[in-house]
C-alpha cells in the first residue's frame, strides 16, 4: 500500500504525541513492506528526504506569518491539496480540528481519508465559548466529511457514535518499552527512591494541576511533589506563584528517556489528572515504568487502567487517597495488571499490524464499490 501521513510537525519526533505516533507507526508500516510518506513543515530540523525508509514531503508553513493557530489551518490545506494529487491509497489525518476545513473543501473523491480524531479539543478550557462552539463544530463537519474515522480510545469511540452517529475502529496508542531501573539519575533530580509524588503533563487547565496541587497541600503529607512539564508559560507561572513554598517543585522538560522512565519507577505515587478524551501517552508511560496510578475519574482514563488505579473526581477524593497507606497494599497487583495489558494492548508493535489490517480492510471495501 501507498499511505500517506498528514497532520503532525514531521518526523523524526521532537515535539509531542501524534509525532511519536506518526513515528512509529510510519518506520513500522514500512518495515513490513509498506511505501510510507509523511508530510513535515519546512522548519522541521531534520533536513534529509528520508527516515528510516519514511518519505518526507516538505511543504511551506506561514508560521512566522500568521502565527501557530491560523497557519495550523493553511499548512494543513496545503499538505491535504497535494496528497490528494498523488496515487496514494490511504490517507491518513493525525488530529481532526485544523484539517477539517482541508477535508471539507479539498475534493478528494477516488481518495481515501482516514481521520485519527485524538481527544475532544472543544472541551479545552483555554478555548473562550465563542473558540469552543467554532472548534466543536469543525469537528462536527471534519467527522462527517472523512470516509473513516480511528479513535485510539473506547470513550472516544463511543463519543463519536453517540455525538454523532458514525462507526470508528478502535486502534490505541502505543508504548515504548522500559529499561531497567537504575536510581543513579535520580541526584541529578534531587529525588529520593520511593519518597516523592509525580506529575509528568503540559501545564495546560484541564490537565486538573490545581485540584492535585490543593489535595497535596490540604493532606499535609511532608513527601514532596514534582511536576515534570514545560512551566515556561503564563499558566506554568501562574502555578508557580500560586504554589510557592509548598513542598511542589517544578522540573521543567526533561527530555532523556531513560531519565523519565527511571523517575516514574521510583516515585511513590503517579498522579494523573488528564481529562479531555483519547488515550494520553503519559498514561501509558506510567503503566510501562510500574508505577502506582492515582488517576483523574474520567471514562477516558478509566478505559486504560480500568480496575489498576485509584480515581479521584476532586481534591478531597484525593486527599483521602494521599493519607490513606494501605492502597500500597495493591501495588504490586496493579502494577502486575497494567503490565499485562501495556504487553496485549498498547505495544507498538501491536498497534503497527491493527492499522496495517484496517487499511487493507477499507481498501479492499473501496475498491468493491
Amino acid at each position: 500500500m501507498k499511505i500517506a501521513i498528514l497532520g503532525t510537525r514531521g518526523i523524526p519526533n521532537n515535539y509531542g504525541g501524534f509525532e511519536q505516533c506518526a513515528e512509529h507507526l510510519s518506520v513500522g508500516l514500512v518495515a513490513k513492506g509498506h511505501d510510507v510518506s509523511i508530510y513535515t513543515p519546512n522548519f522541521h530540523p531534520y533536513k534529509e528526504s528520508s527516515f528510516k525508509g519514511v518519505k518526507i514531503i516538505r511543504k511551506e508553513s506561514p508560521q512566522q506569518i500568521f502565527g501557530y493557530s491560523i497557519s495550523n489551518f493553511i499548512y494543513d490545506y496545503l499538505c491535504l491539496k497535494d496528497a490528494i494529487k498523488k496515487d496514494f491509497d490511504i490517507i491518513l489525518e493525525l488530529g481532526l480540528i485544523t484539517s477539517s476545513l482541508s477535508i471539507i473543501f479539498c475534493r478528494h473523491k477516488g481518495k481515501i481519508i482516514v481521520t485519527n480524531l485524538d481527544g475532544m479539543e472543544w472541551k479545552r478550557s483555554k478555548w473562550n465559548k465563542i473558540v469552543q462552539k467554532i472548534t466543536k463544530t469543525l469537528e462536527k463537519y471534519g467527522i462527517m466529511f472523512s470516509d473513516y474515522l480511528i479513535a485510539d480510545n473506547i470513550g472516544i469511540q463511543k463519543y463519536i457514535l453517540e455525538e454523532y452517529g458514525r462507526k470508528s475502529e478502535m486502534i490505541a496508542y502505543g508504548a515504548e518499552r522500559v529499561k531497567e531501573p537504575n536510581a543513579e539519575c535520580l541526584k541529578k533530580y534531587g529525588l529520593e527512591k520511593n519518597n516523592y509524588f509525580l506529575s509528568i503533563a503540559r501545564l495546560e487547565p484541564e490537565n486538573n494541576l490545581e485540584m492535585m496541587f490543593d489535595a497535596y497541600i490540604k493532606s499535609r503529607i511532608q513527601t514532596p511533589y514534582f511536576l515534570i512539564g514545560n512551566h515556561l508559560t503564563p499558566y506554568g507561572n501562574f502555578l508557580k506563584d500560586k504554589y510557592r513554598d509548598s513542598g511542589i517543585f517544578f522540573l521543567g522538560g526533561i527530555f532523556n528517556k531513560d531519565h523519565l522512565d527511571n523517575i516514574r519507577f521510583y516515585s511513590k505515587y503517579y498522579l494523573h489528572g488528564h481529562s479531555v478524551g483519547g488515550t494520553n501517552p503519559a498514561l501509558l508511560e506510567a503503566m510501562e515504568a510500574k508505577t502506582f496510578i492515582l488517576s483523574h475519574d474520567n471514562r477516558f482514563n478509566k478505559s486504560v487502567t480500568e480496575n489498576n488505579a485509584f480515581y479521584f473526581s476532586n481534591s478531597d477524593e484525593l486527599v483521602c487517597l494521599l493519607k490513606n497507606e494501605a492502597l500500597l497494599d495493591h501495588k504490586e497487583s496493579f502494577v502486575l495488571n497494567n503490565s499485562k495489558k501495556i504487553d496485549a494492548v498498547y505495544r507498538w508493535k501491536v498497534v503497527i499490524n491493527e492499522y496495517e489490517a484496517y487499511f487493507k480492510r477499507i481498501l479492499a471495501e473501496s475498491n468493491q464499490q
